[in-house]
């Protein structure tokens, strides 16, 4: 077991510089205790994926991760064989039965692991992310989803290959598309997102050397009132620690309308957005 209850998991989290509130560090330790993967969900840049990271570095584990995307198959996340490996020994091997160049060319020795094999096969315990999973197609979810529920792989030419141990599994979403309920069934489900001012402001500071106390309570509350408004692309934790670095490299020591308007393309990423907010701060409804 990685930790021993629950209050340790928070200490823990926060010595990698992931500050966790009471309920992310329940579900740490849940998943800990039942071997069950953690599906969590929430806004782009609030932390999924820092978590995962988190948990590595706070236990000592390997992070292994599988970045998903459109198009994202078999072959890039289980396995494949180097046929072009593969294709010299052929050339090598003429002249030899059939039988024995195809118990040679589908060894070990030709075999490329991707992410998920390669945490099934680890000796040691790793942490597995599985990142972005609502980016790929139903039928690659499926995969991921048999690989879940067993920790082994068939391959056709090698047999069954189980976990040695089983990884601490990591799934984030987007929420872009619904995941099946099978998925969802075998995980524990944690949300997280934007985080209150209090620990927006505890974060900037812990990521942000040299961040006074009282520009990191301005920022926090600043980019609490920017999310409440209409915009296309709320800004994320990751943009707001940006902000703040870069007020810290701009020598602002306080934040008035008009540094607002000449960093607002950092904190922001869409033109309309940047507009909304000027126009905001220029009518005086702006909050912060």
């Amino acid at each position: 077991m990685m930790f021993s209850d629950a209050a340790a998991v928070r200490p823990a989290l926060a010595a990698q510089g992931y500050l966790a509130d009471d309920r992310i560090a329940q579900v740490v330790f849940l998943a800990d205790r039942l071997d069950k993967p953690v599906l969590v969900e929430g806004p782009a840049g609030v932390g999924k994926t820092e978590l995962a990271k988190a948990v590595a570095g706070a236990t000592g584990k390997r992070l292994i991760r599988l970045q998903c995307y459109e198009g994202l198959d078999e072959s890039k996340a289980l396995y494949e064989w180097n046929y072009r490996k593969q294709l010299l020994r052929l050339q090598a091997d003429q002249g030899r039965e059939w039988s024995e160049i195809e118990a040679d060319i589908f060894g070990e020795d030709f075999l490329l692991t991707r992410p998920l094999l390669e945490a099934i096969r680890s000796p040691e315990p790793v942490v597995l992310l599985i990142d972005e999973v609502d980016r790929v197609e139903v039928e690659t979810e499926a995969l991921m989803l048999e690989v879940l529920s067993d920790f082994q792989v068939s391959i056709p030419e090698l047999g069954t290959i189980g976990a040695s141990s089983l990884p601490a599994v990591y799934l984030t979403s987007n929420n872009t598309r619904e995941l099946s309920e099978a998925l969802k069934r075998r995980c524990l489900f944690l949300h997280i997102g934007y985080p209150t001012i209090e620990r927006e402001r505890e974060i900037l500071l812990t990521r942000v050397p040299g961040l006074a106390a009282a520009l990191a309570e301005r920022v926090a509350r600043f980019v609490a009132g920017v999310r409440a408004q209409n915009l296309r692309k709320p800004p994320s934790v990751s943009e707001s620690v940006d902000w703040a670095r870069t007020l810290i490299a701009l020598g602002v020591a306080e934040i008035d309308e008009a540094v607002i308007g000449d960093t607002l393309n950092v904190l922001l990423k869409h033109q309309t957005d940047i507009e909304r907010v000027a126009a905001g701060l220029a009518e005086g409804t702006a909050t912060g």
